[in-house]
């Protein structure tokens, strides 16, 4: 790992907190979903204990579904365990300022019992000990993901009261790539961006997407761990953003009919020398090199297996359909964006894309996946097979699962999972679906009520 300088340091913080420029730090972990969960502590506090000492979290925030219900078969945590605490430790390398609430700061947690081991089923945790096998190679894994969105011109609390349903785009036709349809709602992207870039990320780029109101704003390609922090500040800030702005934005997988929303994932490996491991000489084919071979290889026989770390929710799966430029097909290909996994970039820049997540992908599981699989490949030597050079929607290739209760069996099963994350990782969130699907399958739906209400 490179040792790079924070966008704040503790030293900084001091000062700020000294003349009363920020009296608030915010202190988080992402749960399973993703989602940030913490406190929000004075200022000075923060400093004089919680800096160096941790704080505590029931740790029923790793065993509740999405609404913060409690349910049953995690083994972490339970009615009959007493919900205790977990230790959440500060990382000061995470921390930044967030411009978009003033006065305050912000840093990640790692969490640990009491005893001081690790929580291996938190998501940071998979990811630094997929990173950590990884390493043991010689290798550092370099992530972006492409994030899109929806935006609304209703307020969140609005949305809420209509049900989700008959909300006004913020544009009203298809706006991908278009500079007009960006520029509609340019004071609210801006500020996205700008706010952004001040709290430590560094912003590429914003452009229109195919869906109503649809964008994305994309952020430079860094270390893994370093770029999933980043996704779940920007995810969570570009929420109380819009909030701010009297609107509302979604990254659910699939709102409507039209196009979902995304999350590629693109990764490549340095070697020891910051070199890209994946750049193969002038006469290996498609240059790449035999460690990238192997790499791909291991993503295409572990996609299916992995897909619940991909698509975690039942609302994923809708996304995947043909001609939908979200894929079907277990298939790669040179920028074929048919194709599950895309490998695009020459020299330096060679990479591959996976393109299954959606915008409600947890970034730190995903890109787990993405390692593990790798490292599957790598440790097994898997040659990898022909490329797809047309259409892989019609193409002779494996499915990917169809729906969560697919992909959570599949993921149940799976032996490469087994090994590569334990029993413990493997079966709580094998609980997160089935949880999910026991809500799912409960619940009746405005499908069914339109279609069974008077005609049946």
């Amino acid at each position: 790992m490179v040792d790079r300088k924070p966008p704040l340091t503790s030293e900084e913080l001091r000062v700020l907190v000294a003349s009363g420029e920020i009296d608030t730090v915010v202190l988080a972990f992402p749960d399973m979903q993703g989602r940030l969960q913490g406190k929000r502590f004075a200022a000075p506090f923060f400093l004089d204990e919680v800096l160096a000492h941790g704080t505590e979290g029931c740790n029923y925030l790793l065993a509740v579904d999405t609404e913060m219900n409690t349910v049953d078969g995690y083994e972490m945590s339970s009615w009959d365990r007493g919900y205790g605490d977990f230790a959440m430790h500060p990382d000061p390398a995470t921390l930044r300022r967030i411009p978009w609430n003033p006065g305050s700061a912000f840093l990640l947690a790692d969490l640990a019992w009491n005893d001081g081991t690790p929580v291996v089923a938190a998501p940071r945790q998979i990811l630094r000990r997929q990173l950590d096998r990884l390493a043991e190679h010689g290798y550092t894994a370099m992530v972006g993901t492409e994030l899109e969105f929806m935006v609304f011109q209703d307020t969140y609390e609005q949305a809420w009261n209509a049900n989700y349903r008959g909300l006004t785009p913020a544009n009203q036709y298809n706006i991908d790539y278009s500079v007009l349809g960006t520029g509609r709602i340019e004071p609210l992207l801006r500020r996205i961006r700008n706010e952004m870039q001040a709290a430590g990320l560094t912003v590429e780029s914003a452009k229109g997407e195919c869906n109503l109101g649809q964008h994305e704003i994309a952020f430079r390609y860094d270390e893994a761990l370093t770029t999933c922090d980043q996704h779940s500040v920007y995810k969570t800030g570009a929420k109380e953003i819009a909030a701010q702005e009297g609107v509302s934005l979604t990254f659910m997988a699939k709102y409507d009919e039209r196009e979902g929303n995304s999350c590629h994932i693109h990764l490549s490996l340095t070697d020891a020398d910051g070199r890209n491991a994946m750049a193969g000489e002038g006469h290996e084919e498609h240059g790449m090199s035999p460690v990238m071979r192997h790499f791909l290889a291991g993503q295409l026989a572990a996609l299916r297996d992995f897909s619940l770390l991909y698509a975690p929710n039942v609302n994923s799966y809708k996304r995947f359909r043909p001609g939908s430029f979200a894929p079907t097909a277990v298939a790669w290909g040179l920028d074929n964006r048919t194709c599950a996994l895309r490998v695009v970039g020459r020299g330096r820049s060679m990479r591959f894309e996976n393109r299954l997540p959606g915008g409600d992908v947890n970034p730190y599981l995903a890109v787990a996946g993405l390692v593990a699989a790798g490292l599957h490949g790598i440790e097994n030597r898997l040659e990898l097979p022909p490329m797809c050079a047309g259409n892989a929607y019609t193409g002779d290739y494996a499915h990917v699962p169809t729906t969560l209760r697919e992909a959570a069996e599949l993921w149940e099963t799976s032996e490469i999972a087994k090994a590569a994350f334990g029993p413990e990782v493997v079966a709580h969130y094998r609980n997160m679906a089935r949880v999910e699907l026991d809500a799912y399958d409960s619940a009746v739906t405005d499908w069914e009520l339109r279609r069974s209400f008077e005609r049946l």
